[in-house]
């Protein structure tokens, strides 16, 4: 297929967010990728940040981090996830991004002198990042999901972009529209009202949805179908059911159900390909059968606002995927930290599980609750595994209880500890000083040199690695020989040895006590659990 012959196809939302874009413009990947297509998935986002590195997860979700080091989307996590492709910085759009590049050209005097206006040189930034993702991927065809839903005034711009590339190429620009079937519990019927005025909307600004996915409670009735397909002119095989499943990873497989797959390579003039959509079909048949449960805590401190679901996903999926693998059933039990530091007792609750994770995070709020966790879980041989912010609390941990180094801490949040096991980075000071914070972390994949015969080396199988990281602190190196020697293993390392990537204890003392200074999270998939996440859980049945 030449590069003039790439198909785009559009996922947007009507009628309300936070009803499955996300996973429905993955399961469109990875239905045609099934079918032999090179594929790229590219999130869209409304805010004018210029990356997701500075929102709260406990708002907005978790942050992704990719590859190159970009912190986006946690949509890009499920993209990877579902067609096992690695995101960077071209699989991801802001507002932020390109009125930052846009003014950038206008300051250099790239637009020639000419006034720089909103229309049309905004829209044909954003094409022309579509089309950099496309080339940077070489793919066949791009699925871009746009954030937010239609009739939304910021959108207006990507909308227009969409428009101007169908207007080119009417025959290789599609719109796929993912609106909600409401169930009224008084009426016990669908409604497709709001459907059908987020069909107006997109008629509004020139465009017209080539397919419409109908998310819902149940399966899209008949004859409902039947009325969006007359609203919208289409034929009633494009009007998609996407009813509540067992798990995200049914949503291709249900697709499949309704020859969405089929349809849409019909629709996009492709030509049927090989088609292998097995080894997903049978993990989402395995899913539903497993009953023995794995009962995993996650000590966290982001539970006040949105889902936890959201905040954690990539480790909740890795905790997935992992037990899945062992025909386990795993039941997160969420422990908001707070509670521990008010009243210590309640830490007995962790017996009850067969592990506990302390995933990412920053600040001070809720840390004391946490350190006194992780220390319990050493005591009591509770297997335990750390994510970034968590293998520091356990070196924290390890410093006061093991030590007898009381008053222990990091600099984040005690600049002032008489033992600051855990410091800033040496080029993260002045970042933090002048208060530079967006996208100034450590990012992205980075080498890890493993010691033989330790817990991580049995995992990996292997004694190099790379694995992606974000933070700004790490382990004070002028505590590594008296931690070393008080038994706590550094068992990864930064290939000029300088930085700690993993903390663990040898399994003579322990069955799992293990942390990282990157997050293995995100290179976990559903039919490749990420090895961490399989000894961990390995660990937790064998305590179960």
């Amino acid at each position: 297929m030449s590069k003039k012959e790439t198909k785009y196809i559009f996922v947007v939302g009507g009628v309300m967010s936070s009803v499955g874009k996300g996973i429905a413009a993955s399961s469109i990947g990875k239905i045609l990728q099934s079918r032999g297509y090179r594929i790229a998935n590219l999130k869209a986002d409304m805010y004018v940040n210029i990356d997701a590195g500075t929102i709260r997860p406990a708002e907005h979700g978790e942050v992704f981090v990719g590859e190159d080091g970009i912190e986006a989307d946690q949509d890009l996590g499920n993209y990877e996830r579902f067609t096992n492709q690695v995101s960077t910085r071209e699989n991801y759009i802001t507002t932020g991004q390109v009125y930052a590049e846009v003014i950038r050209r206008e300051r250099n005097l790239e637009y020639g002198g000419e006034d720089v206006e909103v229309y049309p040189d905004i829209p044909k930034e954003i094409i022309r990042r579509i089309k950099a993702c496309q080339e940077k991927n070489k793919s066949e065809i791009v699925v871009i999901e746009y954030g937010g839903t239609v009739g939304e005034y910021q959108l207006l711009p990507f909308l227009e972009a969409a428009r101007m590339m169908k207007s080119k190429n009417p025959n290789d620009v599609f719109i796929v529209l993912i609106s909600y079937l409401p169930t009224p519990v008084l009426l016990g019927e669908q409604k497709s009202k709001p459907t059908q005025h987020a069909i107006t909307d997109l008629h509004s600004v020139g465009l017209n949805p080539d397919f419409v996915i109908c998310r819902s409670d149940l399966p899209a009735t008949s004859d409902i179908k039947q009325t969006i397909s007359n609203v919208c002119s289409l034929p009633i095989e494009r009007i998609i059911s996407a009813p509540d499943v067992y798990s995200i990873y049914d949503v291709p497989v249900n697709f499949e159900k309704e020859n969405f797959g089929t349809t849409l390579l019909k629709t996009l003039s492709l030509p049927p390909r090989s088609k292998d959509l097995a080894d997903w079909t049978a993990l989402a048949s395995k899913i539903k059968k497993i009953k023995k449960e794995v009962r995993i805590g996650i000590v966290g401190k982001y539970f006040n606002f949105k889902s936890c679901k959201d905040t954690y996903i990539s480790v909740i999926e890795s905790v997935n995927h992992a037990a899945w693998a062992m025909n386990l059933k795993p039941k997160i039990i969420w422990l908001d930290s707070e509670k521990y530091e008010k009243n210590p007792k309640l830490l007995s609750e962790l017996d009850k599980l067969d592990g506990i994770i302390v995933p990412g995070g920053f600040g001070k709020r809720g840390t004391e609750g946490i350190i006194l966790a992780t220390d319990y879980a050493r005591r009591k041989k509770i297997p335990y595994l750390g994510l970034c912010f968590g293998m520091q609390l356990l070196t924290i941990a390890y410093a006061r209880h093991v030590l007898g180094f009381r008053d222990a801490n990091s600099t984040e949040m005690d600049p002032h500890t008489k033992y600051p096991v855990i410091a800033t980075m040496a080029d993260q000071v002045d970042k933090i000083k002048n208060k530079n914070y967006g996208a100034s972390m450590r990012l992205g994949a980075y080498d890890c040199v493993l010691t033989k015969d330790t817990v991580a080396f049995g995992a990996y199988k292997a004694s190099k690695i790379s694995e992606r990281h974000r933070h700004r602190y790490e382990v004070n190196i002028k505590y590594i020989a008296e931690l070393e020697k008080a038994g706590l293993v550094f068992s990864g390392r930064s290939p000029n040895g300088v930085l700690m990537e993993i903390a663990e204890l040898p399994k003579k003392k322990h069955p799992f006590y293990l942390g990282t200074q990157f997050h293995p999270e995100f290179k976990s998939r559903p039919l490749k659990p990420h090895p961490l996440f399989s000894a961990f859980i390995k660990a937790c049945e064998r305590k179960k």
